[in-house]
C-alpha cells in the first residue's frame, strides 16, 4: 500500500523535528525551534506550549505566531488566569491529543474587544509526556478551524512524544551536571581542608610558639600579628570550605544557616512560620542569600545575635535576616558592592523574587526576601 503525499510529508516533518530535538541542549531554544517547524510544516498557523507545575501553576514557555489578542502586553493573557485545557490537564483528564477545545482566553479577548483573533476560536491540545511523567501542553490552531482530523491528532501526539522525551533528556543531563558539580565542590573542599587549611593551622601554632620563645617586644608583636592574620585566614578558609560543602542543607536551609552562623561565631535566633516546602532552586537561592547576609553581619554589624525568620504565606516565601548592630546609610539609588547587595538582588530576581534592604545608623540592618512559589 502506497503512502499518500501527506503521510510522506508528516514523516519528513517528524524527522526534521527529531533531528532538531536531538541536537539541542537548551530547553528554550529547543521548544521554540520544534514549535516553529511544526507550524511551518503543517496547516496550523499558531501554537503555544504551557509548562504546568505539580501544584497547578502554568508557564508560557514558547509560542509561535500568536494573534494580537493573545500576544498583546507581552502575552499577558496567556500567562495569567486559568483555561479549559490547563484545568483538564491538572485534573488528569488530558492523556492524549484532544479535538475541538474552545479557547477560553480567545473568547475573553473577543468579549473585551482586545485585538484581532485571526479567526481562531478553537484549538487542539496534547500533553507533553515521557513515560508516566507529564510536563505540560502543546496547543495548535488555525483560522476558522473547528475540527482536527485523526491524522492531525496523530501527528500532534508524535510531536508531543518527541518533545516530552527531549525535555526528560535535558532534565537528566542537567541533573547529571549538578551531581558532577557537587562532586567537584566536595573534592575541592577536601583538598582545601587537607592542604591549605592545615598549613594555616600550623602557621597559627608556629606564630604562637615563636611569641612564647622570645622576650623582645618587637618580635612578640610581629609573631602576634602573624598569628592574628593566620587565624583570620583560617576562619575565611573554613567559611569557604563550608560554602563549597554546606553541612545541614540536606535538613533544610534553616539548619544550614544555623551551622554557617555557628562557624562564623554568630548566634542565629530562628523563627519558622507555616509549613514550608520549596524547590531545590528556591532553596539554593535562600541559602546563598543567607550566606551573604551572615557574612555581612559578621564583618559589619558588630553584633553576634542575628534574627532569622522564614515563613510561608499563601503564594510566597518570606525570609528576614536582621541584626541590631551599627547599621549604615543606605541610598537605594547607589549600589554597595562591598556588601554584595546588588548580587543578592540579582540572584533573587532571577527566580521572580524581590529583595529589600533597610538600615539606619546605630539601629542595625534588615535584609528581606520575598519569593513566589
Amino acid at each position: 500500500m502506497k503512502m499518500n503525499q501527506e503521510s510522506l510529508s508528516n514523516i519528513e516533518l517528524l524527522k526534521e523535528i527529531a533531528e532538531l530535538l536531538n541536537n539541542e541542549t537548551e530547553r528554550s531554544s529547543m521548544l521554540s525551534g520544534a514549535l516553529k517547524k511544526l507550524i511551518v510544516g503543517t496547516s496550523f498557523t499558531t501554537g503555544w506550549i504551557f509548562f504546568i507545575e505539580e501544584e497547578g501553576s502554568h508557564e508560557l514557555v514558547s509560542y509561535e505566531n500568536l494573534p494580537e489578542s493573545l500576544s498583546e502586553r507581552n502575552c499577558e493573557r496567556m500567562k495569567e488566569g486559568g483555561c479549559w485545557c490547563v484545568n483538564r490537564f491538572r485534573k488528569g483528564k488530558l492523556t492524549k491529543a484532544s479535538n475541538i477545545i474552545e479557547c477560553q482566553r480567545i473568547e475573553q479577548a473577543i468579549e473585551e474587544n482586545r485585538g484581532a483573533t485571526d479567526d481562531i476560536t478553537y484549538h487542539a491540545t496534547v500533553p507533553l509526556q515521557s513515560g508516566d511523567e507529564a510536563f505540560g501542553l502543546l496547543n495548535v490552531a488555525a483560522p476558522n478551524k473547528t475540527h482536527f482530523s485523526t491524522d492531525e491528532l496523530a501527528l500532534l501526539e508524535s510531536v508531543a512524544f518527541q518533545i516530552g522525551s527531549a525535555i526528560k533528556r535535558i532534565m537528566l543531563t542537567k541533573k547529571e551536571k549538578e551531581i558532577a558539580l557537587i562532586g567537584e565542590r566536595n573534592r575541592l573542599a577536601r583538598d582545601l581542608h587537607d592542604s591549605v587549611n592545615q598549613l594555616l593551622f600550623s602557621l597559627t601554632l608556629t606564630a604562637r610558639g615563636g611569641k612564647e620563645m622570645t622576650e623582645e617586644e618587637e618580635l612578640k608583636d610581629t609573631f602576634n600579628t602573624i598569628q592574628s592574620l593566620a587565624q583570620e585566614a583560617l576562619t575565611e578558609m573554613r567559611a569557604l570550605i563550608w560554602q563549597l560543602r554546606p553541612h545541614g542543607l540536606e535538613n533544610g536551609v534553616v539548619e544550614a544557616a544555623k551551622g554557617y552562623a555557628d562557624m562564623l561565631g554568630l548566634t542565629l535566633i530562628t523563627k519558622v512560620e507555616g509549613v514550608i516546602s520549596v524547590s531545590s532552586k528556591v532553596e539554593e537561592v535562600l541559602w546563598r542569600i543567607s550566606q551573604e547576609a551572615l557574612n555581612n553581619c559578621k564583618k559589619h554589624s558588630g553584633e553576634k545575635d542575628i534574627y532569622y525568620t522564614l515563613k510561608s504565606e499563601s503564594q510566597s516565601i518570606l525570609l528576614t535576616i536582621e541584626d541590631k548592630g551599627y547599621g549604615f546609610h543606605y541610598d537605594r539609588k547607589h549600589s554597595l558592592p562591598s556588601l554584595g547587595i546588588q548580587s543578592m538582588k540579582e540572584r533573587v530576581r532571577s527566580i521572580g523574587g524581590r529583595l529589600t534592604v533597610g538600615s539606619e545608623l546605630g539601629k542595625g540592618t534588615t535584609i528581606s526576601v520575598q519569593i513566589p512559589y
